[in-house]
């Protein structure tokens, strides 16, 4: 599959809960289409924003099979299924190729710290468990170790292994083999600018359309990215996907709360998600 036939704003969907926090497949396929008209190309489903690591594995799948089938027209499905423990994620990898995903995200083995040959031998058998394009998910911040430039050229060499989310901007940078993806928002120009394939983001949940030009009038790119920063920004006052569900809840877009051990955004966080909300237009009602 193509960097096209991905998509260049991917959005890191979160998963809507209802009052008991439980899965609300209503309001995730009304947010899902929401999304596709305002700018965005694609879903990750079941990923760090979508809170994927409080999911059992019915309620994981079940997400990944609601978006596949409710997929809005031309939209791509990437599928979360990365775990720490090589037999789960080879499960997931299996499971959600069952179910249609275009390609899945798999994050770096967390917790575990495997050496450089764990690393590769765990992503070798996520490989043999699809014939869809692998998305790597290098984030240290969250899995305590890191995937250098070199060794991702050596995990480019597995079959179906065809693209990296590189969310250590000390690390972005064009990698042969691998499809680069930003991985955090504020890194989204630079990776364009880079040639990239385009972004993995959460503030197009809210500004996607922008986002978007950013792909589509490359010669605006900085002055549309210098618009967008305080909303970058507000998506990172604390655990993400906190202060997204606040934020989508203000817009407009209830989402319910989230599952322990994150809690709702504090009143001062809100306040503050407000105040970039409305600069922007964008509180419900605006």
């Amino acid at each position: 599959m193509t960097a096209q036939g991905l998509g260049a704003v991917l959005t890191a969907i979160v998963t809507p809960f209802d009052a008991e926090l439980n899965v609300d497949e209503e309001a995730f396929v009304a947010l899902l289409h929401h999304l596709a008209a305002h700018g965005s190309d694609g879903f990750v489903v079941c990923g760090t924003t979508g809170e994927a690591s409080t999911l059992t594995d019915e309620e994981h799948l079940r997400v990944i099979e609601l978006a596949v089938q409710e997929r809005p027209a031309g939209a791509t499905i990437i599928a979360g299924t990365g775990s720490n423990n090589t037999q789960h994620a080879v499960h997931l990898t299996e499971r959600a190729t069952e179910l249609g995903a275009d390609a899945v995200l798999s994050v770096t083995p967390y917790y575990n710290r495997p050496n450089r040959r764990g690393i590769l031998a765990h992503y070798g058998e996520v490989s043999r468990a699809t014939d869809k394009p692998i998305v790597l998910y290098n984030i240290p911040a969250r899995v305590g170790i890191d995937l250098p430039n070199d060794l991702l050229a050596e995990l480019a060499q597995l079959d179906h292994v065809a693209y990296v989310k590189q969310a250590n901007n000390a690390n972005l940078a064009q990698v042969d083999g691998l499809g680069l993806y930003a991985g955090n928002d504020e890194a989204f120009l630079a990776t364009l600018e880079l040639g990239g394939c385009g972004g993995i983001l959460v503030a197009s949940h809210l500004v996607g359309e922008q986002m978007h030009r950013m792909v589509d009038e490359p010669e605006r790119r900085a002055e549309i990215d210098a618009s967008l920063r305080d909303v970058y920004a507000a998506m990172g006052l604390t655990s993400n996907p906190i202060p997204v569900k606040a934020a989508l809840a203000l817009a407009g877009h209830p989402v319910g709360g989230l599952r322990l051990p994150l809690v709702e955004a504090s009143g001062t966080e809100r306040a503050q998600l407000r105040d970039v909300l409305d600069r922007h237009g964008l509180l419900a009602g605006s």
